[in-house]
Parts: structure tokens; C-alpha cells; sequence
């Protein structure tokens, strides 16, 4: 039997990249899964991921909402319970990481990284959690970054700063919803080769130093990340809470090397 059969989850930015796979993961295992995506641009992508996730023989939706827009959340989960029913899984994967050095960021830049990557966390978690606590069940998986725990580049303060916050935001929800069958947990990944990173990726010199960086000596997949986000949901993970699942390859248990990282 499927890990998650019939389960309701909801994905922020799931119109491609990790979300994509997360999306289509959780399909795979039985969840009926809600595809949020922003843009009337991603609408395309969006419904692609719909039809492959529907592919699994399972109910999808796709729903647009600025997850840093508390109005727009509220009228999210509104759409998801109508069409699914409450939310039971809810993975908090939106996240943006403009490279802009310290003394370059601007306000505009700072008030979006933390809208998209922080705030979205709880205003999402917050409706999720109510409807949660009154079954005495949920998931809830926030995807985060190496960035929560280390400096990986000179050019993103903003976006390390605000993973380093969703990490302690992390903590401080398993805590408070603990006692409501609620598992709070979050996955971190390492640079995954992704169209969010194509760009960043496209220099070989930077591609082989992200590679030789890694212990495993290569980058992780979006396909991994799903697979810790399925576990960390399924029953398997009943006891884990307030914990941050890395999947880096090992890269935040070493020490960095002086060349490990370029500026770019």
C-alpha cells in the first residue's frame, strides 16, 4: 500500500524544480497533492505538474497565490479544502535566492527574500495548523538550505539569513504543535541542478567546483529531495520533530576549503 494513500497535501512552488518533484513524490505514493504556483506565467508549468501528478491515479488542483500575501493564502487554503479537503501535508518548499552582495541588497530585495522564504512558512503553517489540530494530525515540511546552517556564498546574506530564521521558525512550531500529533521538520538541501540554478550552473568552472566541493562528488537531484520530503511525511517519521533533514552530500559535516565556494 501506497506510504501516503488518500492523504491531502498542499506544495508551495510546485510548478517546477524541487516542488515539480516533490509534487510529483507524494503523488507516487497515494497523496492527492495542490500545485500552488505565483504567476499567471507558471500557470503552464503548473498544470503540467498536475498532469503528471494526476498520472498516479491521484486528484490534483493548481492554485495561484503570492504565498507572502496573507490574503492570498487565506483564499489557498480555501480553494484546497473545497476542491481536496483540509490539508494534512503541507510542505513549505517557495523560496527565491537573488545574488546580491551585502553592501548591494536592497530593501526591495531583503522584504521579498523574507516574504517569499520566511513569512510565507507562517502565514501557510498557521492555516494548516488549525485545521491539523483539530484532527490530531499533520505534516508539516519546510525546505530549507545548507544556508540554514553555514555560509555557502559571499553574495546572499539575505537568502542565508532568511533559511537560517525558517530553521528556527522550524523548531519553534514542532515545539509549540508537538502535543497535537502535528511532526514539524524540515529538509536541506545543497545545490540541486535545477532551471532555478541554470544559470549559476552554466559556467563549468562554477558547475566543477560545486562538484568537487560535494564529499559525494557530485550535485544532489530534485528527485532526492522529494524522497526526504515523502519520508518525512509518511508514518515511518511518527517521532521526528524539530528536525532539519539535510541532503547535501556531506558538504555542512566538512570544512570548507578556501576555493570550495566563487564569488559570482
Amino acid at each position: 500500500m501506497a506510504r501516503l494513500a488518500n492523504r491531502i497535501a498542499l506544495v508551495t512552488g510546485a510548478s517546477r524544480g524541487i516542488g515539480e518533484a516533490i509534487a510529483i513524490r507524494l503523488a507516487e505514493e497515494g497523496a492527492h497533492v495542490a500545485i500552488n504556483y505565483t504567476s499567471d506565467r507558471s500557470r503552464p508549468l503548473a498544470e503540467n505538474v498536475k498532469a503528471q501528478v494526476e498520472a498516479h491515479g491521484v486528484k490534483a488542483i493548481v492554485v495561484q497565490a503570492d504565498v507572502g500575501n496573507k490574503r492570498q493564502v487565506e483564499a489557498m487554503f480555501q480553494e484546497v479544502n473545497d476542491k481536496l479537503g483540509p490539508v494534512e501535508i503541507l510542505v513549505n518548499n517557495a523560496g527565491i535566492a537573488p545574488f546580491e552582495p551585502f553592501l548591494k541588497v536592497t530593501e526591495e530585495t531583503w522584504d521579498r527574500t523574507y516574504n517569499t522564504n520566511v513569512k510565507s512558512i507562517f502565514l501557510c503553517s498557521q492555516l494548516a495548523a488549525k485545521s491539523m489540530i483539530e484532527k490530531r494530525y499533520g505534516k508539516i515540511i519546510n525546505v530549507l538550505s545548507t544556508a540554514s546552517l553555514v555560509v555557502t556564498s559571499p553574495v546572499i546574506p539575505h537568502y542565508q539569513s532568511s533559511k537560517a530564521a525558517a530553521n528556527m521558525l522550524t523548531k519553534g512550531m514542532a515545539i509549540e504543535l508537538g502535543k497535537y500529533n502535528i511532526n514539524v521538520n524540515a529538509v536541506g538541501p545543497s545545490t540541486v541542478d535545477t532551471d532555478m540554478c541554470t544559470d549559476y550552473l552554466a559556467d563549468p568552472e562554477i558547475r566543477a567546483k560545486e562538484i568537487e566541493a560535494n564529499p559525494m562528488k557530485r550535485l544532489g537531484t530534485a528527485r532526492q529531495i522529494g524522497d526526504a520530503v515523502v519520508f518525512l511525511a509518511s508514518e515511518e517519521a511518527m517521532q521526528i520533530n524539530g528536525h532539519l533533514l539535510m541532503v547535501d552530500g556531506g558538504l555542512t559535516v566538512k570544512a570548507a576549503q578556501p576555493d570550495d565556494h566563487m564569488e559570482h
